[in-house]
């Protein structure tokens, strides 16, 4: 007999867009930045930007994918979703679990979210935007404030309700949303310009064997010069001794 009250443990079923692979692919450089007393260094980095997006008469998608070379991450970091629901005309920025990006404070917060902006604004501005509840898991009160200010200079209102413990973020509508970053930190490398950067490395490396082959072998060169001007001041040291002993023993006779 079935127990017709019993909780229903059926999972929902998977979104079709759930485990799409990335189509296009650039390259991301990270600008070097002065070291933080908390984060460490940042140096000179890259990364890749991998995207897919995909439409249909009721939804469209676009996902955002940050890869770091030489490092596997969850499937939750470094991924930004940007979800347009044509049925009640709003946009939603995902996933539920936040936006949490490795490396932090290089700029990569503002630049995925001004690539989701930029996208949806130029097919659905009138849109309006469906805000939520953000994670109170700020490493630390800085970090709470960067996250804040990113979002509000993208054009995001963020409130702290006095009956909620988390902030909430929202917007009128795309079109109020700013869909630029800080190109300096974050800069997209086209295919020709990276070649360009490693033909332009490669030359300065050859240039510095070059430079490295030069000083050593201006350094042997002083080595063998040294080594001859020693033996010319052992062989005066000896003659001049030489010298004084016969002056001696002649003076003795």
């Amino acid at each position: 007999m079935t127990d017709t009250n019993a909780p229903d443990t059926t999972p929902l079923p998977q979104h079709p867009w759930a485990d799409l692979v990335p189509e296009r692919f650039h390259l991301l450089r990270l600008a070097p930045l002065p070291t933080e007393r908390d984060g460490g260094p940042r140096p000179l980095r890259f990364v890749e930007l991998a995207r897919v997006e995909r439409h249909s008469a009721d939804q469209s998608l676009l996902r955002l994918h940050i890869n770091l070379p030489g490092q596997v991450l969850s499937r939750k970091r470094n991924v930004l979703e940007v979800w347009a629901d044509h049925r009640s005309k709003e946009l939603r920025f995902g996933p539920d679990s936040g936006l949490n990006l490795e490396p932090v404070n290089r700029g990569l917060g503002r630049f995925l979210l001004a690539q989701g902006i930029a996208w949806a604004q130029k097919r659905w501005s009138h849109y309006l935007v469906e805000g939520g509840s953000l994670a109170n898991d700020s490493a630390s009160e800085d970090a709470r404030l960067r996250r804040d200010h990113c979002l509000r200079t993208q054009g995001f209102d963020v409130d702290y309700p006095q009956t909620s413990p988390k902030a909430t973020y929202g917007a009128p509508r795309v079109s109020a949303l700013r869909g630029d970053w800080n190109a300096e930190k974050v800069q997209i490398i086209e295919l020709l310009d990276a070649a360009a950067m490693l033909e332009q490395a490669d030359r300065n490396l050859q240039e510095q064997d070059t430079h490295i082959r030069q000083m050593q072998e201006r350094m042997s060169r002083l080595r063998r010069e040294d080594g001859a001007l020693r033996f010319t001041i052992v062989c005066l040291i000896v003659f001049a001794l030489f010298q004084a002993g016969l002056l001696i023993w002649m003076a003795t006779r």
